[in-house]
């Protein structure tokens, strides 16, 4: 009888101990977990902030190099506007006075090489006593085809002698230079300075060609409002 309660005792206290190793088995298998999940989740923050700063510094570079593009397209725009369809330059004398006066800025429209008359335009022209070219700002007069013709300090263009209201002084031949009566090639016009006596035009180094004008005034800033 009594090594029957014996051995039911040893029963017990065996499965008690088995119950308490099977329970704390589990509970260091949850904290096990739970450690790993928080060690996964500080791991994905860790990871999110890496992302982060990857994607910032990638929005950084776009934006530099967008503005690095947009710098470059504006100065390609500059360039083509000023040194392929405007220029700048200033009066260099006062031929072309009182409408121009030396010093004045003078912008010009390169595309425009077909003249008409009274068309004020930038040239370069050689003198017959000099290869040199040097830059000229003058009135056209007459076109290819037209016939020229100064006499008695007055000009005629196909005959006909002109009435200018915006020329203030008589016209002079200078002798010893063009040779009158002078009938233009198909590429040529014939320039004059607006203060007629003394102004360097074609009566001193002849016609002009298209390939020697730079290009169309038109505007011009005053000297005085710089």
């Amino acid at each position: 009888m009594c090594s029957n309660i014996a051995a039911a005792a040893h029963r017990l206290i065996s499965a008690k101990a088995s119950g308490t190793i099977f329970t704390n088995t589990h509970l260091l298998q949850d904290r096990i977990m739970a450690n790993e999940e928080v060690l996964n989740e500080e791991e994905q923050n860790e990871t999110q902030k890496k992302m982060e700063k990857i994607r910032k510094s990638e929005k950084s570079v776009k934006r530099y190099q967008w503005a690095i593009l947009r710098l470059l397209v504006l100065i390609v725009v500059i360039w083509v506007l000023f040194f392929k369809v405007i220029g700048l330059t200033h009066m260099p004398s006062g031929d072309m006075f009182p409408r121009l006066d030396s010093g004045d800025l003078v912008m010009f429209y390169r595309l425009d090489k077909d003249v008409k008359a009274q068309d004020v335009i930038v040239i370069e022209k050689s003198t017959p006593n000099s290869d040199k070219k040097s830059l000229y700002i003058l009135r056209v007069v007459a076109v290819a085809g037209d016939e020229v013709k100064i006499d008695q300090n007055a000009l005629f263009v196909n005959g006909n002698a002109m009435v200018e209201s915006n020329i203030f002084y008589s016209t002079p031949a200078y002798e010893g230079y063009t040779e009158y009566p002078l009938t233009l090639g198909t590429d040529e016009c014939f320039v004059l300075a607006d203060s007629r006596d003394g102004g360097t035009d074609s009566r001193y180094f002849g016609t002009v060609k298209k390939s020697e004008i730079l290009g169309t005034v038109i505007t011009i800033i005053r000297r005085n409002n710089l």
